[in-house]
């Protein structure tokens, strides 16, 4: 057994004014309440909220208050993310990773920021993993990163075990991550530790996910801190002998007799995808990918008018054809 304890701290987050006080207040009452917790993890963008214009370099004195935190209470930490202003002029969404001795070892930059939402926000390149000694490897993806499972493949094929998931997430597509977050823990046998926050921060429902995906901890919608010891000797046996005695799958994928062409952006495999149009916020009323089946449509810039109910040639079937 290799125990160990990672709590998630869900706070309300507020977006006009700095919340890092807040941080370090409710940081020192989980550890006076858990002293046995070992790693900390808040949620996306806790510090100073959504708004890129509290963005801050990269070295600044908000860090440097949590690096003192985390060798104060002898902890990992991951403080959420902040905007980070680059020297290249560029915004990044930004986590760190900050050690018990008040280092930062990695620091994570969202690959996938929330567009057409998050315009303005540069996407990072480059994934997080880090070794906590004596007990395993961990990797670090923000929000948006798990809707696209190449992510937590990337980093499950490099070994991590437990994937922190720092969250905002106010929308009403709380349910779709919270099962999104079920069936990644389950797809890459792994741990998966989710925090949202609350007010402009998120709606809450923060959970702890293992490798089976059981749900160890399911918070409301309330201020919560939430301790849970993990066992990462689950997710190893878990690997080597399949859930539950059955789906081995990340040896099934090393195993794969298939290279899958997609990847490949001169292929043409994803020439479908190029059809789907602008990547951008919906209009009011907008009628975009819906097939208009009723009476009669003039097509702008031409002077004839079509009959949509004139016989077409079929369009080829994908997959199989859904009822309803």
């Amino acid at each position: 057994m290799t125990p160990f304890a990672i709590a998630g701290i869900q706070m309300h987050v507020a977006a006009l004014h700095s919340n890092v006080d807040g941080m370090i207040h409710r940081l020192d009452v989980l550890m006076a309440r858990f002293p046995w917790t070992q790693m900390v993890l808040f949620s996306e963008l806790a510090p100073f909220g959504p708004l890129t214009r509290y963005a801050l370099p990269l070295e600044n004195e908000t860090i440097d208050r949590f690096r003192e935190a985390a060798k104060k209470h002898n902890i990992w930490l991951i403080p959420g993310s902040m905007f980070e202003s680059a020297e290249d002029g560029k915004i990044y969404n930004t986590s760190s990773v900050i050690n018990p001795d008040g280092e930062i070892v990695a620091r994570y930059r969202k690959m996938f920021p929330f567009r057409p939402y998050e315009e303005g926000v540069a996407a990072g390149t480059e994934f997080c993993v880090f070794d906590v000694p004596e007990v395993g490897r961990f990797g670090l993806s923000i929000c948006y990163d798990i809707w696209f499972p190449e992510t937590t493949r990337q980093l499950t094929s490099q070994g991590v075990e437990v994937l922190l998931h720092p969250v905002l997430t106010g929308t009403t597509d709380r349910d779709a991550e919270l099962a999104i977050a079920r069936a990644t823990a389950a797809q890459f046998q792994c741990y998966v530790i989710d925090v949202n926050g609350l007010g402009t921060g998120g709606v809450g429902r923060s959970c702890i996910i293992d490798p089976s995906a059981t749900v160890l901890h399911q918070s409301a919608g309330q201020e919560d801190m939430f301790p849970i010891e993990v066992d990462l000797s689950q997710v190893r046996r878990q690997r080597e002998t399949g859930m539950k005695g059955l789906g081995q799958v990340l040896k099934s994928f090393r195993d794969r007799s298939v290279d899958f062409s997609v990847y490949d952006r001169n292929s043409g495999t994803d020439s479908y995808l190029h059809q789907l149009g602008p990547l951008e916020v919906p209009k009011q009323g907008t009628r975009a990918g819906l097939r208009v089946d009723v009476g009669t449509e003039e097509i702008p810039g031409d002077n004839t008018v079509t009959d949509l109910h004139a016989e077409k040639e079929p369009a080829p079937v994908v997959g199989k054809i859904l009822s309803g």
